[in-house]
């Protein structure tokens, strides 16, 4: 079983990830902190979820007594961390979309040498 992880090894993890495939810029501190948050949380509420019987969906009673089946408002949460989690991956590069982004970015900002010869040259 592996050991759970605080936001400060994400943050590692995160740092490590993006330097391996040359996206890391101190500029995205703020999106990575955000991003090892939610790792975090996403590990929290899965572990949450596994210990209530991980069950999608469950009984409710609601005011006036009926009782009905809903999603598990703990599902409905990793449900949405995920989407988040491949979100701020794909921003910082992590996916292979992402990456591409990035990289065609970076491609953009250079500006060939002719490219600046030919504007002091106007």
């Amino acid at each position: 079983m592996e050991k759970k992880k605080d936001e400060k090894a994400y943050k590692r993890d995160i740092n490590r990830m993006m330097k391996q495939v040359g996206t890391y810029n101190k500029s995205f501190e703020i999106t990575i902190n955000t991003f090892a948050k939610l790792l975090y949380d996403y590990q929290e509420t899965l572990a949450m979820f596994e210990k209530t019987g991980g069950n999608v969906v469950i009984s409710h009673t609601n005011k006036n007594g009926s009782t009905n089946i809903i999603k598990n408002p703990l599902y409905q949460s990793i449900e949405k961390m995920r989407a988040d989690i491949i979100t701020y991956a794909r921003e910082l590069g992590l996916t292979p979309a992402g990456l591409k982004k990035l990289n065609q970015e970076l491609q953009e900002e250079k500006e060939s040498p002719l490219d600046s010869i030919l504007e002091k040259l106007q």
